[in-house]
């Protein structure tokens, strides 16, 4: 069974048993997780939901990913050059149940 979920602003493809990266949630780790905006539940698509569907997530960890650098720069001009880095937080959940 393969559902496709929103969670922080994205969509993702899942299945039962799947590990995947989402943006942080608010939940301690161990817990359980619902996600109630199913877009699609086995090629049944809803409008914009899927009505009574849910999926079931448990949180494996949280954390941050790799930093990136961020460099802005303005050609011939030696003020505007700014250099800053980013560090995005994520939550790693496994899928257990989608119903």
């Amino acid at each position: 069974m393969k559902a496709i979920i929103l969670t922080g602003g994205k969509q993702y493809l899942v299945s039962e048993g799947t590990t995947l990266y989402v943006e942080k949630l608010d939940v301690e780790e161990g817990k359980e997780v619902v996600f109630d905006k199913v877009l699609m539940l086995d090629g049944n698509v809803g409008n914009p939901y899927v009505n009574n569907a849910k999926v079931t997530a448990k949180v494996l960890k949280h954390g941050k990913n790799k930093k990136i650098r961020i460099f802005k720069y303005v050609n011939k001009q030696k003020s505007t050059r700014k250099s800053q880095g980013h560090r995005q937080p994520y939550t790693k959940v496994e899928i257990t149940k989608i119903g």
